[in-house]
């Protein structure tokens, strides 16, 4: 498998995988990742040892964010050829790629198997040409569309699958450590970030969901990611702190948001890992297309604007769709959402 980044589209390709390791139990699925993404993948301890990796037989990395940055490096060279060389040791049947990239085709090609599949109309067209076998996909949502390309793998049908995440026991510890005073009480995550400016909602309309959510009896907690944690300060401020600002690692995260009685994001890779985990989410969306990229595989909301039009143009400004969502409508979902015992 080569599907090296980013969160949100990692978790969309892991139901197909999923499905495909349970369906076919006894193969070897290794898979190229970023080295960043290892903790959706495995749970480590201190030391660096695997202490469980549920999904793929193993991880192998390619940084091509520090490749591009270095590209005539004698570390990028060296650590190309040692991907090559992996590669071609594991003698593979098939590689899929997830990705639909030049790189990630690229990567693919240098395992120097028979069978490189990809999608017919791949995200960067011309991929495609790298691609021995092409599939025709049919479905809307890009979870879909990857169930359809390990079915071309299989040569059977599959269902989609609840992703199988790791477990690790130091970030499951820090949640308890985090829940303590409180353990009973619901917790609902926000998560007020986003990849760009347009997807983000008002920090603002967050911090009065969050005081609507905090009047209800439930705990908030603030995730933010990289870069963005005076978004989660501002959220805090405005609620006398009665709202948890954090700034979890992925490992903490995951273990977090397994507890969250709700999440609540823009369309962020957050949002998705709640999804993955099963866990009730509403989704805050504007220039990305729910029916292609949206919560999947769990209770959800989604509020979107029918005004809003899908564009993934870059812009710093909110979407002028995403504007027209209210925190009422926001709360009003959590309230569909959130288990009557937990909801006084």
């Amino acid at each position: 498998m080569v599907r090296l980044g980013a969160m949100g589209d990692i978790l969309h390709a892991l139901p197909a995988v999923t499905a495909l390791r349970q369906a076919h139990p006894s193969w070897i699925i290794d898979w190229v990742v970023e080295p960043r993404w290892r903790a959706l993948f495995m749970a480590e301890d201190s030391l660096g040892r695997v202490l469980s990796c549920p999904l793929v037989s193993s991880l192998l990395f390619a940084p091509t964010k520090d490749w591009r940055a270095a590209p005539f490096s004698h570390k990028t060279h060296n650590e190309i050829r040692h991907l090559r060389r992996t590669l071609r040791a594991g003698e593979y049947d098939a590689v899929l790629d997830l990705q639909g990239a030049i790189r990630s085709a690229a990567i693919g090609r240098l395992a120097g198997c028979r069978r490189l599949i990809g999608e017919e109309n791949p995200r960067e067209r011309p991929a495609r040409l790298l691609f021995t076998e092409r599939v025709q996909t049919h479905a809307a949502h890009v979870i879909e569309q990857g169930l359809e390309l390990a079915c071309a793998v299989a040569g059977d049908e599959l269902t989609a699958a609840q992703p199988l995440l790791p477990v690790e026991p130091a970030a499951e510890c820090w949640v308890d450590e985090l829940l303590a005073p409180t353990p009973a009480q619901p917790s609902v995550v926000i998560n007020p970030g986003a990849g760009w400016g347009a997807k983000r909602w008002p920090i603002e309309r967050y911090a009065t969901v969050a005081q609507g959510l905090i009047a209800r009896g439930l705990r908030v907690l603030v995730n933010t990611g990289p870069g963005e944690l005076h978004l989660a300060d501002a959220l805090s401020e405005a609620t006398d702190g009665a709202a948890t600002s954090l700034h979890c690692s992925l490992e903490q995260l995951i273990a977090l948001t397994r507890r969250a009685a709700l999440f609540i994001a823009g369309d962020t890779g957050p949002l998705h890992l709640a999804c993955a985990l099963a866990r009730p989410v509403v989704g805050i969306y504007g220039p990305t297309d729910p029916s292609r990229n949206g919560p999947y595989g769990t209770r959800f909301k989604v509020l979107r604007s029918p005004d809003s039009r899908r564009d993934h143009s870059r812009h710093a400004a909110p979407e002028p769709g995403l504007l027209t969502i209210e925190p009422e409508d926001v709360l009003h979902a959590a309230d569909q959402l959130v288990a009557p015992e937990t909801n006084p």
